[in-house]
């Protein structure tokens, strides 16, 4: 485990970084000065944050006093309460709710059991969107493929009337990639074998872990083929369910699900502002999201990034000198199910979209942070070595000017505002993403502090640089991961 505590003089520190941030930094011996007043705050900044509470303070109480908060429960209704009283106690200005109108899913309960050739009961969660089954459910041969690819490789007529497994392993990776290369099976997967005549699909789960949990998350149903049931079995019990395939036997699965949809319903962003001193109307935006997947109370997704960003704003407003710009939180509704909340903000702030300078999100559990990438204008690419040189002493390392944006972040860097994005680590995050696993115990406070540091020191450059950090090019198509 890496410690983040001091082993050398404050003092020490802040000239070292004083120093760096200047001779990085041309200018006038006046501006020079300037330039050590403000790397001192930030690398104070910091330190402070590495001993600092908010941040566990945030994240306990939102998963003590509310728990799970699927987009449209009663849990998302009450986090939202939660939230305005949080921001409005810890002195943030402007703190109000945004209406947003959410999908409202019930999960219900699901079963995978297989009837021949040996019977097993496997732990088994509905993908998020699932359709239910009827109520004796449903039996049929199970059909293997690996992936996507493979399945679409296959004439209708091997796939139809068949339960499609999805068979594709997870890798575990330090910037969250292996997700990103397996997930496709779960959101597209339910599609693709409904369009080919499949009656049900049953994943692996997109996880890393060997616990017999099974790991949800949403898929997406194509409006011009049947809507299917789906499910998610843990790791352990796709082992199991594979060893009856690879028999040779054919394998019989009865499948149940009782989830189903009811009306949409509201919900709210929820936004706070630590006002800015001299440009105010400018925006710096640190982003998270409210809502949870409900097996778990969303401790690391996304209960650590919503006290990530209200943590790090709070520090950096308390700095001297004050941040230039206003430093916005927003705690988006609807992220898993949807980008509600993330389409309405945007909306919302067509007209002032350009106000908006610089965005961050945190969305990939506790840290802690190990690089620094960003996608910048080439001539603000300077900024973000300035950023990181503060924050080397956390291990901190500089990353690339490409990174991708976070979910809810997406639709503004469609609209041209730069992004700056600290890659927290993911090694162990998919062992407990999307599950049940996914409580307060698994949040190391350490690794909590030093992502709350990054992304307060950021902030804060962000907010007090003095000049215009430039427009990324639109792009209306661009990916948003």
């Amino acid at each position: 485990m890496r410690h983040f505590s001091l082993t050398r003089p404050v003092r020490c520190k802040l000239l070292a970084t004083s120093l760096l941030l200047c001779a990085l930094v041309p200018g006038s011996a006046a501006q020079s000065t300037d330039v050590r007043v403000v790397a001192t705050a930030a690398a104070k900044l910091r330190e402070l944050a590495l001993h600092d509470q908010i941040g566990w303070d945030v994240v306990r109480s939102l998963t003590t006093d509310v728990g799970p908060r699927a987009a449209g429960s009663a849990g998302d209704a009450a986090a939202i309460k939660w939230a305005v009283l949080q921001l409005r106690q810890r002195g943030f200005a402007n703190v109000h709710s945004s209406e947003v109108l959410v999908p409202h899913w019930i999960r219900g309960l699901a079963s995978a059991n297989v009837i021949e050739p040996y019977p097993a009961q496997f732990a088994t969660l509905a993908l998020g969107g699932s359709v239910g089954t009827p109520d004796d459910g449903i039996q049929a041969t199970v059909l293997a493929v690996p992936d996507i690819k493979a399945l679409r490789d296959l004439p209708a007529a091997a796939v139809a009337g068949q339960i499609v497994y999805f068979s594709g392993h997870t890798d575990r990776t330090r910037d969250g990639s292996g997700y990103g290369r397996a997930v496709r099976q779960r959101a597209e997967g339910p599609a693709v074998a409904a369009a080919l005549g499949a009656v049900g699909v049953v994943i692996r789960s997109i996880s890393t872990s060997n616990n017999r949990l099974p790991h949800t998350g949403t898929t997406h149903y194509n409006i011009g083929a049947p809507r299917i049931p789906a499910v998610a079995i843990s790791n352990p019990d796709a082992d199991a369910l594979e060893r009856q395939i690879d028999s040779g036997r054919p394998v019989m699965l009865q499948l149940k699900v009782t989830a189903r949809d009811l009306p949409p319903v509201r919900s709210a962003n929820v936004i706070a502002d630590i006002p800015g001193n001299g440009q105010a109307n400018e925006i710096v935006l640190l982003a998270a999201h409210l809502d949870s997947w409900d097996p778990g109370t969303g401790a690391l997704d996304d209960g650590s990034g919503v006290a990530i960003v209200i943590a790090a704003a709070r520090l950096a407003g308390q700095m001297e000198p004050k941040p230039r710009r206003t430093i916005r939180v927003v705690l988006f509704a609807n992220e898993e199910f949807g980008l509600s909340g993330a389409t309405r903000y945007a909306a919302d702030e067509s007209s002032h979209v350009d106000k908006h300078v610089l965005a961050m999100e945190a969305d990939l559990g506790a840290g802690p942070v190990w690089r620094l990438d960003a996608n910048v204008p080439e001539t603000s690419w300077p900024f973000v070595r300035r950023v990181q040189q503060v924050l080397a002493p956390l291990g901190v390392s500089l990353g690339a000017n490409h990174a991708g944006s976070g979910s809810d972040i997406g639709p503004l860097r469609q609209r041209g505002v730069p992004l700056l994005s600290p890659q927290l680590d993911a090694s162990n995050y998919f062992d407990v993403h999307h599950s049940a696993n996914d409580t307060l115990d698994k949040v190391n406070p350490e690794y909590l502090r030093q992502a709350i540091a990054t992304y307060a020191v950021a902030a804060y450059l962000a907010a007090i640089e003095p000049t215009d950090l430039g427009r990324l090019a639109t792009d209306p198509a661009a990916q948003v991961h």
